[in-house]
């Protein structure tokens, strides 16, 4: 029902998308988003520009852009042929989930280059590129879960409504702490906050400045681990029977415990420019993979709900 040839074309546009984010967060961190000038789509005039480390980083990141488009173009047409064929909604509404957020952030992109933009403005940039990617993650998962056949991922009891409201709740809230990480970052507020888990040899820090933002951040980031550690314990007590919800909330445990240890090596390596980049992009690649397992996780308690179960 699925082809070989559609799951290779959603695994590699999900990991192309993930290369376009990475590629946005390198952008950011080595102050290269100037580095065509304000001209977009050309760079500095030219669609093959003069060398520099900032030019090479921002057009390298442009070109890739474009090429992850196609392959989200390509994926879009690819669920328009399994919707004709098949009816399936739920491939049609992930790809054209990706590609619409695809289509923001490279508008949003584009004005960033060409019109200066506020720090609050640009953290929404990378929001939408987390948005982009959690869509090519469920698409890549609804075609490999597809070629093992339907049945087998569909529980025999239904899942309580409490699960997907706790794990809505949980992705709201972490967009708005990924939100304020990005904010922190386009500010060059990272610095607030020296040392960890004390900020500035402190247990609560003097509210002023940039540490007022990476403080919060910090007290936003520990609230956010003990709601996941909430949704994990839930979910083994009210799903215990649910393979697949269970080990979805194990991952999703595990991967925002790494995110608060990148965080603690982050703050580690703020001395350290070369390192800070990777410990950076290191940040954000857990915190995406968090963000698309969470999401799939709520989508599928969503429609293991009781009557939904048995349509």
């Amino acid at each position: 029902m699925v082809s070989s040839r559609f799951r290779m074309l959603t695994a590699v546009t999900c990991i192309g998308m993930l290369i376009v984010l990475l590629g946005g967060a390198l952008v950011t961190n080595t102050d290269s988003g100037r580095g065509c000038g304000d001209d977009w789509p050309l760079c500095h005039g030219k669609f093959v520009p003069a060398y520099t480390l900032e030019s090479l980083i921002e057009y390298s990141h442009r070109l890739v852009t474009s090429i992850v488009g196609l392959l989200v173009l390509a994926s879009f047409i690819g669920s328009i042929q399994l919707y004709r064929r098949y009816r399936y909604r739920e491939a049609l509404s992930y790809a054209a989930g990706a590609g619409f957020f695809t289509v923001l952030q490279a508008l949003m992109g584009a004005a960033a280059v060409m019109w200066p933009q506020s720090a609050a403005v640009m953290a929404l940039h990378f929001g939408l590129s987390i948005m982009a990617f959690a869509f090519t993650l469920l698409l890549w998962l609804w075609a490999r879960r597809m070629n093992r056949g339907e049945s087998v991922d569909k529980p025999s009891v239904p899942v309580p409504r409490s699960v997907f409201m706790l794990a809505v709740a949980t992705i709201i809230y972490c967009y708005f702490v990924i939100y304020l990480g990005a904010y922190i970052r386009h500010t060059d507020s990272a610095g607030g906050c020296l040392g960890w888990p004390l900020c500035n040899g402190e247990i609560i820090p003097e509210w002023e400045g940039i540490t007022r933002f990476v403080f919060a951040h910090r007290v936003a980031a520990f609230i956010l681990f003990l709601v996941v550690g909430w949704l994990m314990i839930h979910i083994y007590r009210v799903c215990s029977s649910n393979e697949g919800l269970r080990r979805s909330a194990t991952i999703a445990f595990v991967l925002i415990v790494a995110q608060v240890l990148s965080g603690a090596l982050l703050t580690l390596t703020l001395t350290n420019e070369e390192l800070f980049i990777f410990t950076n992009m290191l940040h954000n690649l857990i915190i995406s993979a968090f963000f698309g397992v969470v999401a799939d996780l709520a989508i599928r308690a969503w429609k293991w709900q009781g009557e939904r179960l048995h349509r």
